[in-house]
């Protein structure tokens, strides 16, 4: 399937904020270690990638509207369309040299998120999907997990840091997912999580407290692989990219892992 233009415009912002995100990175693994430099350093990184999308994206859509993690909302004159923008999530994996972060765009148009992509820039994994056009990596097309038993399956999520958050329930959750399946997975950058649920790398992915750019491109992306995504919450059937509580799977654990993590979540 050809390529929108949307996504033509979205890859190319994506691909030129990488070249300026791994320059960046390969000096902030040689920054001491410190609270002020290094995060200030990335700080200013995020901000620099961020630009060069809005730039590179305004250029070629002027009048779309904007959501992005650094700047904002920004207001265009096509009241449609906007994207919806995280320049660098997996901030922290960044602040300490680990190579796991991506770029991550969703196009929503009339309120629907209509194509998304993510880019890995270190491994450079290219995730990309468009509404009703299916989910690819690079050019290869991609499918949730097929695995159905959860005692097989690899579950992946986030953890509520610092003082954000429900530690309580969160680690009842954890808990529960620990005893019921093969393995859990934190790597620290929800987009990719997402990612990964899309091509059968997880079966499935939670978190809470999530903004609209963690989530907006991964959630086309898993739906367009053939999965589903929905919130723990309200019976599954919440907002997962307004409502900051998302879980994704493949097309068979939904509602059994969204039953799980609810009752621990609510012990």
């Amino acid at each position: 399937m050809a390529l929108s233009p949307n996504v033509n415009v979205m890859l190319r912002a994506a691909e030129k904020a990488a070249r300026s995100l791994l320059r960046d990175f390969g000096e902030v693994e040689q920054l001491q270690v410190s609270m002020k430099g290094p995060a200030d350093f990335v700080s200013a990184a995020d901000r620099r990638a961020e630009s060069i999308i809005y730039e590179e994206l305004s250029k070629a859509r002027p009048d779309f509207s904007f959501l992005m993690e650094e700047g904002g909302e920004v207001k265009g004159r096509d009241g449609e369309n906007r994207f919806i923008i995280d320049p660098l999530d997996g901030t922290n994996n960044f602040l300490h040299g680990l190579p796991h972060w991506a770029i991550s765009i969703g196009l929503e148009t009339r309120g629907e998120i209509v194509a998304g992509i993510i880019y890995d820039p270190v491994k450079d994994e290219m995730f990309r999907a468009e509404k009703g056009g299916g989910a690819f990596m690079r050019n290869k097309r991609l499918r949730v997990s097929g695995r159905r038993d959860l005692t097989l399956s690899v579950i992946a999520g986030g953890a509520p840091a610092l003082t954000r958050g429900d530690r309580p329930a969160y680690l009842r959750q954890l808990n529960a997912i620990l005893s019921q399946t093969a393995g859990f997975r934190r790597n620290g950058a929800a987009a990719l999580d997402l990612a990964y649920v899309a091509a059968g790398r997880f079966e499935g992915y939670w978190e809470a407290d999530l903004k609209p750019w963690d989530v907006a491109a991964g959630a086309l992306i898993v739906k367009e692989a053939g999965g589903f995504v929905g919130t723990i919450k309200n019976s599954g059937k919440g907002n997962a990219i307004y409502d900051g509580d998302v879980l994704a799977t493949n097309d068979s654990l939904f509602e059994t892992l969204r039953k799980i993590l609810a009752n621990a979540a609510n012990e």
